[in-house]
């Protein structure tokens, strides 16, 4: 039996275009197995699967439900598999796979009854044209397969990325790291806090642990709307990692700042908490309203203009920018578990391009004595060490900074004076988002 190739995403043959002949009884089952066929068949991301009317429109318990069954079964799929691979004479159709897949990940991997899962997904199976037919195979199957790999399934290989991210980042960092990422992966995402004022008491308050550099990472996942002193604005989700680049420009009160690429505006908060002015840019109208949105719930303050830094008609110049630039995502993979099968790689290049050309950009609107930190939330060095080696070269007016940001491991640091975080770091507190970040100072 040949293994489902893990570089497309995309095992089988697709049998879509036939209709849904009845409604079947489990909604969050089925809203998933939409979203797997969403990301494998169509290289949707869940971000924009759950934006659907026909998501939005489940009850709340049912969308947290859908999203936890769906990221569960794409952070397995190797697992799922491997186990399901002997039990197979030729490989199914990715609707009937993505079926399998879930049954075996839900009742192995999240311990649900196998006898109420194996006959709903049956049920799911016969509910539509398309699927009707493997009623018998998924029935047989998923038995088999299940009653095989239970207590063997944490002992199976973890997932691995596809080769047009594995390859290069194997050349970067090794294959032992290489591994230790796609271990992180597998793991998931805490939820971590940025908050206004006392970690420690929002810790105690929200069931949680303070982290080296002052975030807030919670014990459990939950309904983030309803724990308390999110509607009072006193903190909002960012993960650990993405909270370094705005501590780094270490803000006084009344400096003036730029934030380029600002949305859904987490550094933006940060840097409104410290006092300074902050100017707010980003290209998108549609992503600026949630950033307004945030400022408002926070009760803090910005200035947000809907630009794009490369042509905007503003001559000021700042005590500090930041630059978080638009990339491959590829670091925020253990919260986003379908980027692997969403993406194939394309435009990366153009992405890379686009990069540079912003960072000349942002530069020049720092003022002499200022500073400049430029970040991505990619593990592609391409994406950070080389554009920071690149912009060095040809900005003789900048300079590195060489302060350690608040509990930033020294050994992070980059040859050419950034840091590189991975998704493998803080490994025993439960990973973080990998990132690379650097902070440049203009010094004439």
């Amino acid at each position: 039996m040949p293994r489902p190739p893990q570089s497309s995403g995309r095992p089988g043959t697709s049998l879509a275009g036939k209709t849904e002949k009845r409604l079947v009884l489990n909604t969050a089952r089925l809203a998933a197995i939409k979203v797997l066929n969403g990301v494998m068949t169509e290289q949707k991301q869940l971000s924009e699967m759950t934006q659907t009317d026909e998501f939005k429109g489940l009850a709340p318990e049912d969308r947290a439900r859908t999203q936890r069954l769906a990221t569960h079964t794409l952070r397995h799929v190797g697992r799922a598999d491997r186990a399901l691979r002997p039990h197979l004479a030729k490989l199914p159709a990715v609707e009937v796979l993505n079926i399998l897949r879930l049954g075996v990940v839900e009742i192995v991997g999240l311990g649900a009854p196998a006898h109420a899962v194996v006959n709903d997904l049956v049920s799911i199976c016969a509910s539509t044209g398309q699927t009707r037919p493997y009623k018998g195979l998924v029935n047989a199957v998923l038995r088999k397969a299940v009653a095989d790999v239970t207590g063997k399934w944490d002992k199976s290989p973890v997932q691995m990325l596809p080769k047009w991210l594995r390859n290069p980042l194997r050349e970067a960092y090794g294959n032992g790291t290489i591994m230790a990422m796609e271990t992180a992966h597998m793991r998931g995402a805490q939820v971590d806090l940025t908050v206004t004022a006392d970690p420690q008491a929002w810790a105690e308050s929200l069931g949680g642990t303070v982290l080296p550099n002052g975030s807030v990472r919670l014990d459990h996942m939950g309904q983030i709307s309803a724990l308390a002193g999110f509607d009072d604005g006193k903190w909002w989700v960012q993960d650990a990692a993405a909270s370094w680049p705005a501590a780094w420009l270490a803000l006084k009160s009344g400096e003036t700042v730029l934030d380029v690429c600002a949305a859904p505006g987490g550094k933006t908060m940060q840097m409104a908490l410290s006092g300074a002015e902050v100017t707010a840019l980003d290209i998108s109208a549609k992503r600026m309203e949630r950033v307004a949105e945030n400022l408002t719930r926070t009760k803090l303050e910005a200035d947000l203009v809907v630009a794009n830094v490369l042509d905007w008609q503003d001559a000021r110049q700042f005590d500090a920018v930041l630059l978080d630039a638009p990339c491959s995502a590829t670091g925020t993979i253990r919260r986003h578990p379908d980027l692997p099968f969403a993406k194939d790689g394309t435009g990366i290049t153009e992405l890379i391009r686009l990069q540079a050309e912003m960072l000349s950009a942002a530069a020049k609107r720092v003022r002499p004595g200022g500073r400049l930190v430029f970040c991505t939330c990619s593990l592609i060095p391409d994406e950070g060490e080389v554009h920071a080696e690149n912009f060095l070269d040809a900005h003789k007016d900048f300079v590195v900074d060489t302060m350690v940001p608040e509990g930033m491991e020294p050994e992070w640091r980059t040859q050419e004076g950034g840091y590189r975080l991975r998704p493998d770091y803080w490994a025993d507190r439960g990973g973080m988002d990998g990132f690379y970040i650097i902070r440049m100072n203009r010094t004439t």
